[in-house]
């Protein structure tokens, strides 16, 4: 297994991460306007990463390919991975506003995500779903995308999915909701634009 730390400037990074499973490289600018460009062979994959971008106002590049002859797993997986290391690669944590949540509603199905960039990689993932497959996609895995993420963004992530009877809406407001609830805490605090926002004075 291999891999290559993040570079980039100021709030932009790239990344590439290479296994004998997966070969993932993603570039990212937290401070785009939403557009994504997406070569995963998982379109509906596709379709959440879409939401983080559109909601979170970050531009996205993201070229994958894995074992999907075995199945998705890694590559889903090793996609969350290199998401967190680009966003970890991207942002300077100095004057942002640190914390973020959001609530979203998608018909029936309700969603709450709050994150903290702590420092510290913590989730607590709560989602029933109502099915275990959207199409040909296994909803399970999104546990693993989110959980390779806040291993290496090094955040605490909370996903609450607090209702819903389809499994497609269940899991679009919890995109949704973690698009918008980035989008807030990597935004500047122009009242602490120079301060790091801990009593500890580092993240």
């Amino acid at each position: 297994m291999s891999g290559t730390a993040p570079s980039g400037n100021f709030r932009q990074a790239n990344v590439e991460r290479n296994t004998n499973e997966t070969q993932i490289a993603i570039s990212i600018n937290l401070d785009g306007s939403g557009r994504l460009e997406t070569e995963t062979g998982l379109p509906f994959l596709d379709h959440m990463l879409d939401q983080i971008a559109r909601h979170g106002l970050i531009d996205l590049k993201i070229k994958a390919k894995g074992d999907l002859d075995i199945d998705a797993h890694h590559t889903v997986e090793d996609i969350g991975i290199a998401f967190g290391q680009a966003i970890n690669g991207a942002l300077d944590k100095t004057g942002i506003r640190r914390y973020g949540h959001a609530y979203v509603p998608l018909d029936e199905a309700l969603s709450r995500v709050v994150i903290d960039f702590s420092g510290r990689p913590g989730l607590e993932y709560h989602v029933d779903f109502v099915k275990g497959m959207v199409g040909n996609f296994d909803v399970d895995l999104f546990h693993e995308f989110f959980q390779g993420f806040v291993n290496h963004s090094f955040v605490t992530l909370h996903i609450d999915n607090i209702r819903g009877k389809n499994a497609h809406h269940q899991i679009e407001t919890i995109f949704k909701a973690f698009g918008r609830a980035l989008r807030m805490a990597i935004e500047i605090d122009p009242r602490a634009s120079e301060v790091i926002p801990s009593t500890k004075g580092s993240l």
